[in-house]
């Protein structure tokens, strides 16, 4: 019996993250058909998971580097993409005849987003989160590394790739339907503030999270 090379193994944190991080990827856009909110603001719920793909990004930066974490945005058109084409095709599909109208109708209003929308989103999503690493890895080397430096760094990168993805999504996406000055101006700001409340707390704990699993 020959003996088996072994097999690279990767660490608990990072599978962990990974697998996270493509399921928030998929769940992005079928969150963000809904506007909720949050107190004056009004924002798509799709910032959520968005957010969530800022922290994971950022928390594998400071803890397993940055070509780590570009290589985690990069796989992460995987799941998007196949997420897209079964989208595709199953709307494709003929309903049962047993399927209610209304639930027919509903579904197709969620999913049956135009080209421009879901050529939009990847594009978006791509430019962002490779700022957002980029921002966040360039900062830390100004001497920033203790928990509190990290966070700050966490809120200022995300508020920068937060703004950009809205330009890039929202002019993409809606330019010439109709005016979009106002969407843009109140997407940008609610991103920047959500950005500065909930994603330096969430990479202290993602990276809190990854330090515990991988000393297992």
């Amino acid at each position: 019996m020959t003996d088996q090379p072994d097999a690279k193994l990767i660490p608990r944190g990072l599978f962990v993250m990974t697998v996270l991080y493509g399921g928030m990827t998929v769940i992005a856009g079928v969150l963000g058909f809904k506007q909720v909110a949050l107190g004056p603001l009004a924002v798509e719920a799709g910032i959520f998971p968005f957010l969530m793909l800022v922290v994971l990004s950022s928390s594998v930066s400071q803890f397993y580097g940055r070509e780590q974490a570009n290589k985690l945005v990069l796989w992460g058109f995987l799941p998007l993409a196949a997420s897209i084409f079964l989208i595709l095709i199953v709307l494709g599909l003929p309903p049962s005849d047993k399927m209610p109208v209304e639930n027919i109708n509903a579904f197709e209003t969620v999913l049956n987003q135009t080209p421009r929308i879901m050529a939009a989103g990847p594009f978006a999503y791509g430019v962002s989160l490779f700022l957002n690493v980029y921002i966040f890895d360039k900062l830390r080397g100004s001497g920033g590394d203790g928990s509190i430096a990290m966070m700050v760094r966490g809120g200022i990168a995300s508020a920068i790739s937060q703004a950009i993805d809205s330009v890039i999504f929202i002019t993409l996406a809606f330019y010439g339907e109709f005016p979009i000055g106002s969407l843009l101006a109140g997407q940008m700001l609610a991103k920047v503030v959500l950005s500065f409340i909930i994603v330096p707390p969430l990479v202290y704990g993602m990276v809190s999270l990854a330090k515990a699993l991988d000393d297992k």
